[in-house]
């Protein structure tokens, strides 16, 4: 079993204060809870902080910490997959 679960895809830049619009891959409730989630960069998982979410129509709006604007975040918006720890049970 893998250590990660898939949570959302970063589709794209919103605004220039460094949020991101995600397509949930998962359920959209899941996004409200979250502390914390990593950043496949495609050489290394990034952990980031996230510090807002909202949504809008069928995508969440994320904020995370140390990213305060478009630039910060602009080399990951392509295809930028989003995953959480896995909890084991």
């Amino acid at each position: 079993m893998e250590e990660y679960l898939q949570i959302g895809v970063i589709t794209t830049t919103h605004g220039v204060r460094g949020e991101v619009k995600v397509y949930p891959t998962t359920d959209p409730e899941r996004f409200l809870s979250l502390d914390r989630v990593f950043l496949d960069t495609g050489k290394e998982k990034k952990e980031l902080h996230v510090t807002g979410v909202r949504f809008f129509k069928q995508l969440a709006i994320v904020k995370f910490k140390g990213i305060d604007n478009i630039n910060d975040i602009e080399r990951y918006k392509v295809n930028g997959q989003i995953y959480i720890e896995r909890v084991l049970k």
